[in-house]
């Protein structure tokens, strides 16, 4: 038989459960429209960069790096959240490496 206790104990386990799903459904949209948002500024610099007197470097580094962002949405998106935050940071490093060349 069951007593309270043990009722209370499988009650706290069930929403700390319910906590840790919503956090990571959380972290996966946050992982996801990061990505994203950093994808079309970065197409967005790189066709204005391309529109320009850049050298064809700086275009290409943005262009990279808003790849290596989507592919950070994407991953961010399946639940790979850590590694869709490292993809995220090295994304905004090539882009911001590529606007040093202009």
């Amino acid at each position: 038989m069951y007593d309270d206790r043990e009722d209370q104990e499988h009650y706290e386990d069930q929403q700390e459960g319910e906590e840790h799903a919503g956090d990571a459904r959380r972290a996966r949209w946050a992982a996801a429209g990061t990505g994203a948002l950093l994808t079309l500024a970065g197409l967005a610099a790189a066709l204005l960069r391309a529109a320009g007197s850049a050298p064809a470097l700086v275009p290409a580094a943005y262009a990279l790096g808003a790849a290596v962002c989507a592919l950070a949405a994407v991953l961010g998106f399946r639940g790979r959240t850590r590694r869709a935050l490292w993809l995220l940071i090295a994304g905004t490093m090539v882009m911001a490496l590529g606007d040093q060349f202009d």
